[in-house]
């Protein structure tokens, strides 16, 4: 099999991993462009004794390793918010928690990824949670058309606590919700109640409020094209709840007010 049938199928998933370790798609978009074209080039080694995922994802971080904690010395130096919160989750705590929690990597492939022991790999995970507990509490909006899916989203929140202003099923209720109270935090499904879309809802948000976005859908395929802006965050239907907290919780740990 060629190298785009064999590790094509996991690249949109890797974008996402990217974007949520260097906290914007610009920038995790740069480094699978990157890695993917020294793969290409035969400048890197990949693993074909591991699963295409397992192999695709530690030949990434053995790239991203070499130049991502350069370039975070560099935004710290420069002070910028992102940088300061960054600074605050050693880069291999952040790996390990987020090939677990938003990949769903067993503690095993985690280690896997990380060329280091199952042990080690928990300590980390550990660790991070530890520093994201910390952050900043903050108010929620969740857009969301399905009242169960919508309970069961509010108690994950509630449970890392956080508020939730209110749950909106349709666009017109997602702006006014917003608009009664500016949110801290947007969680939102892409299909709503009326037939109205969730992305338009976010797009009009975003348009008056600078607020993190998570995006909860059925179909994450259709927002990881790669031709066109994307969300740095985005959780598959149906969820499991440890990547929701995931999410809320690199959402806002990197999210520049």
């Amino acid at each position: 099999m060629s190298l785009v049938e064999t590790y094509g199928p996991y690249i949109p998933y890797l974008r996402r991993f990217a974007r949520a370790l260097t906290g914007s798609q610009p920038s995790g978009d740069t480094y699978v462009r990157t890695a993917l074209e020294a793969l290409a080039a035969g400048e890197t080694d990949i693993d074909a004794d591991l699963h295409p995922k397992i192999a695709l994802y530690r030949m990434f971080l053995g790239i991203w390793s070499t130049t991502g904690a350069q370039l975070e010395a560099k935004q710290d130096i420069e002070g910028s918010t992102a940088a300061q919160r960054v600074s605050k989750l050693a880069p291999v705590s952040r790996q390990a928690f987020l090939l677990q929690s938003l990949e769903g990597l067993t503690l095993e492939d985690t280690a896997l990824v990380m060329k280091t022991t199952p042990a080690d790999a928990s300590a980390m995970i550990k660790e991070a949670e530890a520093d994201i507990e910390k952050e900043l509490r903050t108010n929620v909006l969740i857009i969301e058309d399905e009242p169960i899916i919508a309970a069961d989203i509010e108690g994950l929140v509630l449970e890392l606590g956080h508020t939730v202003d209110s749950i909106s099923a349709t666009h017109r209720d997602a702006l006014r919700n917003a608009q009664s109270r500016s949110p801290g935090l947007v969680l939102a499904d892409v299909h709503l109640a009326d037939g109205s879309s969730g992305i338009d809802a976010v797009e009009d948000i975003l348009a008056e409020y600078n607020v993190p976005v998570i995006f909860i859908t059925a179909f994450p395929e259709r927002l990881l094209t790669g031709d066109k802006p994307e969300p740095a965050y985005l959780i598959s239907k149906p969820f499991d709840p440890d990547n929701v907290k995931a999410a809320i919780s690199q959402a806002l740990f990197f999210h520049t007010g």
